[in-house]
């Protein structure tokens, strides 16, 4: 969401018109296809107009997406993304700055720029397209691969504990955090909307599959028959229930979640979710287990926590205001033949 008025559209759009004529240039079935199609579907509800709409994107199969959306964009450096929209958002403010980028772009090669996006506060929207390997570059193991992961690059399996994203979001100071994936599209539709809504930076995980060099790595929590069992569909102010019945639940033993059957406790025994609980956030992005482990917890999807905070962009343009009113406009001749000066001998 901008932090200063956006211009509306002069007339109304539809997701027909955020659709650019490019080629759409992904492998037949790539989940990347459905989370395109997601928010081109969304953007119009927005109510911007596309020119005051950018998507900056790193490198990766993600990465082509500026392309296929009718809006400014950018096509950037490998892992930069993020350094590139801090700058546009710093001095175009008004902007609606959307950072496309994946689990290698964004948690390798440019996972210092996504911790600091997170620190700052800029108000922009982070899509983080996980498919848990490397695509583009032929199917080498990523950041978010699990342990023992077998790819071109681990041949005999990954010794690696694999990131968290959002626990390292949580961990930066991230103030909107969310997970949806690409084979939900309502529920991938409605976190992108409130993504929008929130004033800071928004950093939502999407479960995408490639379907070419990992096939299948979050079927357990997108296919019919394990989906509701496996996932944990959450919504502020309602209680943590899943299963195939909605006969199970989430209730917290101390500060230690439990699984327990909805018919052996009352309503108040459960976890109320709360998107403003960090403590609880905490430990719902701790909802990391292994799908196969016997005594696993279900994986949540949805808002797991919102802060309100300062933005970095009204930060920083309130500083600069305030140093013109007391100093005048700066001159950068001066500033280059300023004291910080040395001479070697």
């Amino acid at each position: 969401m901008s932090t200063t008025t956006t211009p509306a559209p002069t007339e109304k759009l539809t997701a027909k018109d955020f659709t650019s004529d490019q080629e759409v240039r992904w492998c037949p079935g790539c989940g990347d296809y459905s989370i395109l199609k997601q928010v081109q579907t969304v953007m119009p509800d927005l109510g911007i107009a596309r020119e005051n709409i950018a998507f900056v994107a790193g490198i990766g199969c993600s990465s082509r997406f500026p392309y296929y959306m009718d809006t400014y964009g950018v096509h950037s450096i490998h892992g930069r993304a993020t350094a590139v929209a801090s700058g546009l958002k710093a001095t175009r403010p008004e902007l609606s700055v959307w950072i496309v980028t994946g689990d290698g772009d964004g948690l390798s090669i440019g996972g210092n720029h996504t911790i600091h996006l997170l620190r700052r506060n800029l108000d922009v929207n982070v899509l983080l397209f996980n498919n848990e390997i490397y695509g583009l570059t032929k199917g080498q193991y990523s950041p978010a691969s699990p342990l023992g992961k077998v790819s071109k690059s681990t041949p005999y399996g990954s010794v690696d504990n694999p990131f968290n994203p959002l626990a390292l979001a949580l961990g930066a100071g991230g103030t909107f955090i969310a997970r949806s994936m690409d084979r939900d599209p309502i529920h991938l539709r409605t976190i992108l909307k409130r993504a929008h809504e929130h004033k800071g930076t928004s950093f939502v995980e999407i479960y995408q599959n490639c379907n070419v060099f990992n096939d299948g790595a979050f079927e357990v929590f997108t296919e019919k028959a394990s989906k509701k069992a496996e996932t944990l569909f959450m919504e502020h102010g309602k209680p943590l229930i899943f299963g195939a019945n909605a006969e199970k639940g989430i209730k917290l033993d101390g500060f230690k979640p439990v699984i327990v059957n909805v018919a052996d406790v009352s309503a108040n025994d459960l976890w109320i979710h709360d998107e403003r609980d960090e403590m609880k956030a905490t430990l719902l992005t701790r909802f990391f287990d292994d799908p196969k482990k016997a005594d696993h917890m279900p994986r949540p999807f949805g808002i797991f926590l919102i802060q309100d905070k300062p933005v970095y962009e009204e930060g920083m343009s309130a500083q600069i205001a305030d140093v013109i009113k007391a100093r005048g406009e700066g001159d950068l001749d001066t500033l280059l033949r300023g004291r910080e000066t040395w001479t070697i001998n």
